[in-house]
């Protein structure tokens, strides 16, 4: 996907992000929200923190992972600590904590380019070897 030679997800037209980087256990995602992402009241939707957070934390799973091997999400808790900017590019990060033969931890975050935290996770994904 970094290089292109795999198309990005089709969710990424929904939400807005690309994966930049990626080893073995971290990944990272730039993403930005627009006009498609507001709520009633004009602000970023809390979804899109979520979604972001979703997609880098499972992203970290999947690096420590083999060919053929999948995961699906268990929980995700995501701390919204301040309002997502509209047309501001952010750098979404995930990382593992702790990856079994059944189980995957990861953490995220999502910064602007100065280091703002905007929202935080932990999420956990059942492998399905």
């Amino acid at each position: 996907m970094i290089t292109g030679e795999i198309p990005h997800p089709p969710m990424t037209e929904t939400i807005p992000m690309s994966i930049v980087s990626a080893k073995k256990g971290m990944t990272l995602f730039e993403v930005k929200a627009d006009d498609r992402h507001l709520n009633p009241v004009g602000g970023v939707h809390g979804g899109f923190a979520a979604t972001v957070m979703d997609s880098v934390t499972a992203s970290a799973v999947h690096t420590m992972l083999e060919a053929g091997v999948g995961y699906a999400t268990v929980d995700l808790n995501v701390k919204m600590l301040r309002s997502v900017p509209k047309n501001v590019k952010l750098l979404a990060k995930g990382e593992i904590i702790n990856i079994s033969k059944s189980i995957g931890v990861s953490e995220g975050t999502l910064k602007d380019e100065k280091g703002k935290l905007y929202a935080h996770s932990t999420a956990t994904y059942m492998i399905l070897r």
